[in-house]
């Protein structure tokens, strides 16, 4: 039976971490690497490029500096809401930056129904808040947009939640399944797996989205 805010139907502890210091601590140094391998990268472009809308605007969840959007696709606003300024004046994409906490903060600084698209992008292990966080994207989204949850298997382990570090990454689909389910109504979810052909080792890639339903 669901809850009145949803987080509560998850055992606490399943959201901690081994570094429960304040983030904005561990994000204050900028980190100007990327995370996945090139193939990676690519992969994530290419999907990018068939699901987002033409001409929307979109937010850039857990932004940082890249991305990933292909530079062919025409994007009217790309907000990159993040935790270190300098990351995001790096992104050559972004239009406009936003610091903002979504762990010591869920709620979400923008109007009801103003995003075209939302995406959030190897990053969604390190929310402690996921159920709040998606209510707070299905409200800023316009009717029928999508929200896309891009993840892979690397991470930073001190800041990465519990359950994430206890599944393989089928079952990490499912979790964040389970986040949009208890979350408010969302159409059907689907899972894909957008690792790239490879003869050697490629980081995986994997996708759960779902569109808002309009109430």
């Amino acid at each position: 039976m669901q809850s009145a805010d949803g987080q509560s139907l998850y055992p606490p502890e399943l959201f901690q971490r081994h570094d429960e210091a304040d983030d904005s601590l561990f994000y204050a140094a900028p980190r100007l690497v990327v995370h996945i391998d090139d193939a990676a990268i690519a992969a994530i472009g290419s999907y990018f490029r068939e699901a987002l809308p033409r001409n929307g605007v979109i937010l850039d969840l857990m932004s940082s500096w890249r991305s990933h959007l292909p530079p062919d696709l025409p994007v009217r606003r790309l907000i990159g809401l993040g935790m270190n300024i300098t990351e995001l004046d790096e992104n050559p994409q972004l239009d406009s930056r936003v610091i903002h906490d979504i762990n010591a903060n869920p709620a979400l600084p923008f109007d009801d129904c103003s995003m075209d698209a939302a995406v959030v992008t190897v990053s969604i292990q390190y929310m402690t808040e996921p159920i709040a966080v998606f209510r707070e994207i299905r409200r800023i989204l316009k009717a029928d947009a999508a929200f896309h949850v891009i993840y892979s298997n690397r991470m930073f382990p001190t800041k990465a939640v519990a359950v994430w570090q206890s599944l393989d990454d089928r079952r990490r689909a499912q979790l964040i399944a389970s986040y949009f389910q208890n979350s408010g109504d969302w159409s059907q979810v689907r899972a894909l797996n957008i690792t790239p052909p490879s003869n050697g080792y490629t980081d995986p890639v994997y996708v759960v989205t779902a569109s808002k339903v309009a109430s």
